[in-house]
């Protein structure tokens, strides 16, 4: 049973189900109804349906998982759970995740979670083996929970769940980033040609640069357009600022893994702390 639940790559149903939670929370407090009981179906339903994603894309990836150090342990490179076994338990589970979807939700939300899954089932694997565009076809995968949760609670994609969804897109790209730079031996050995790899660690870093500094624009932008206050908008300018200008150092970095673990680690805070305020942010000043 283990070895199922890894396949599901926690992780990411953990990240993406609280950018989901935030979009949904945040919608309520536009609305001014609270549901419940509609939350956690929606992010039952929208975690069996990443769940899902994350068990086909094993299979997809079981090729190149077995020259990568992170990932030849995984059960379909060890032999722990068949190819045919891993596809029939990723279909139930995103069966189930949609019938929720549907039948509980709404289909606006149901098409969001179905497009997030198509882009990052068909398109980022695509893009990913061909060209270093993989990473910004991934993150449109990455930005629907968010834009979904949005959508469960007002039925319809406005301004503002296009504000969650750019926000959310710009935080995609210098998370991976990071990844990129300290997990580059892997994807040299994969092959894989992701932008250290083909461009080289300081193009990354400029890139890494400018994407914190579109997320931090984005973020702010819901204050702009009056959707959060300007409490928000306060935290959301230190935390940006401060990404920025702990990227800005790795240019000079010498140890430039260690400084990618550190940013790696400094975009999950930055998310959890965009997630926590947007949460709140109709009720601060």
């Amino acid at each position: 049973m283990r070895a199922y639940y890894r396949l599901t790559k926690p992780g990411i149903i953990y990240g993406n189900a609280l950018s989901a939670a935030a979009g949904f929370v945040f919608a309520c407090t536009l609305v001014k109804r609270f549901q419940p009981g509609r939350m956690i179906i929606f992010l039952l339903g929208t975690s069996l349906v990443i769940a899902c994603g994350c068990v086909i894309n094993n299979y997809i990836d079981r090729g190149i998982d077995r020259n990568m150090a992170r990932t030849r342990r995984r059960a379909l490179v060890s032999g722990k759970i068949s190819a045919r076994g891993a596809v029939i338990y990723g279909l139930i589970l995103g069966s189930i995740g949609f019938n929720l979807l549907l039948t509980y939700v709404n289909s606006l939300t149901a098409v969001i979670g179905a497009t997030g899954l198509f882009f990052y089932l068909v398109m980022y694997s695509i893009f990913k083996r061909r060209s270093w565009l993989g990473t910004a076809v991934g993150s449109i995968s990455g930005a629907t929970p968010i834009a979904a949760g949005y959508t469960a609670v007002t039925n319809r994609f406005d301004q503002a769940s296009l504000i969650l969804f750019l926000t959310m897109v710009c935080w995609q790209m210098p998370h991976f980033y990071a990844i990129a730079m300290y997990r580059l031996e892997d994807y040299r050995a994969a092959g894989l040609p992701v932008l250290p790899v083909k461009k080289g660690s300081r193009r990354t870093k400029l890139e890494l640069l400018v994407y914190v500094l579109l997320f931090t624009l984005a973020a702010v932008a819901l204050t702009i357009r009056h959707y959060a206050g300007y409490v928000y908008m306060a935290v959301m300018l230190t935390v940006g600022l401060y990404w920025l200008e702990e990227g800005v150092a790795g240019l000079k970095a010498k140890d430039e893994a260690s400084w990618a673990r550190r940013m790696f680690r400094l975009s999950l805070i930055v998310l959890l702390t965009y997630c926590v305020v947007l949460s709140v942010s109709r009720i601060l000043p």
